[in-house]
């Protein structure tokens, strides 16, 4: 994801003249490219990220159409307050990028950890959360945030996620993506976890269960016309996320869905427990550990649909 969100902003650069990057000390090779073009509009701000977002708020005051980037965590929970105050109150066009979300720096501890961001984030007003599922769509991503001209953070895995999409999907902030048809249960995969999304609709097949997976990649604003149309139409409704189950993706759908009066029995979240991941590993490793797997997922979901009590039994 990282190598193309690189590409994807160097070929921007040369469309918006007032784009800027702003780097908190990381992807210095990364954006070779970038400052060979415009070495006047790329800043690396050091390990300041609060200063980072500070300065970004005053370009994008100034009529520059400012993007910061580094690893989640220091992205976002680390400046935080300024966040709030000098985007999100003044409606800024920033774009904050975070690479690296969730457990894909499983290695490195709970320092770079993030599985809190998105529950922080779409707490704030005027705030917009993406999350794209494969490079396809941190490219349109991209896109699509200069575009809409408002706070926007857009959260990345790391490397190596695989390729979803074999052409450009219609890709719009707010919009989700239906990947695969299906008529028994709908999952929808937040982010890199979408490839999992679809390997568990697979397994389901094999035991006879019909599931349909969308890319649900925006978090705030939610697609609510795909969410009305799932619920109404499936005997279970999946969210799946590489983020704490407090506040996350599967947190806001349940808001909605107690607004819109929506039968919430049919409702499973998959996410990270309340708790920190003390142990280092990989990535892979790391999700084992707190159930996300196809297999385990897949398991779980003809476990509720064979319920005696079930909603739709």
């Amino acid at each position: 994801m990282r190598n193309v969100f690189a590409k994807t902003v160097t070929e921007l650069s040369d469309i918006y003249p007032e784009l800027v990057m702003l780097a908190g000390d990381i992807g210095n090779r990364l954006f070779d490219s970038y400052k060979a073009r415009h070495p006047d509009r790329f800043y690396n701000c050091g390990v300041a990220e609060a200063n980072m977002t500070g300065v970004a708020s005053g370009l994008a005051a100034s009529g520059m159409r400012p993007i910061t980037y580094t690893i989640t965590p220091f992205n976002t929970v680390r400046c935080l307050e300024q966040i709030r105050l000098d985007i999100c109150y003044p409606d800024l066009p920033v774009i904050v990028v975070g690479t690296g979300s969730g457990l894909s720096y499983a290695g490195l501890g709970a320092t770079h950890h993030s599985m809190e961001d998105i529950a922080i984030l779409r707490t704030l007003p005027n705030m917009h959360i993406v999350c794209p599922a494969d490079p396809v769509e941190v490219r349109l991503a991209l896109h699509d945030a200069l575009r809409l001209g408002r706070p926007t953070y857009i959260r990345l895995g790391k490397k190596g996620e695989p390729v979803i999409h074999s052409s450009d999907p219609d890709f719009r902030i707010g919009r989700g993506i239906t990947i695969r048809n299906g008529s028994d249960v709908a999952i929808l995969g937040v982010g890199n976890m979408l490839a999992t999304a679809l390997q568990s609709a697979e397994q389901l097949n094999h035991h006879g269960v019909s599931a349909m997976v969308a890319s649900l990649h925006t978090i705030k604003p939610l697609d609510e016309e795909l969410l009305a149309g799932i619920f109404s139409l499936h005997k279970l409704v999946i969210v799946l996320e590489e983020h704490s189950l407090i506040g996350g993706a599967g947190s806001a759908v349940l808001e909605w869905g107690s607004l819109n009066r929506v039968d919430l029995r049919k409702l499973i979240c998959f996410g990270g427990p309340d708790r920190f991941l003390y142990a280092c590993g990989e990535q892979r490793e790391a999700r084992a550990s707190v159930g996300l797997t196809s297999e385990n997922i897949s398991q779980q979901i003809l476990s509720r649909l064979q319920e005696p009590d079930a909603p739709w039994s």
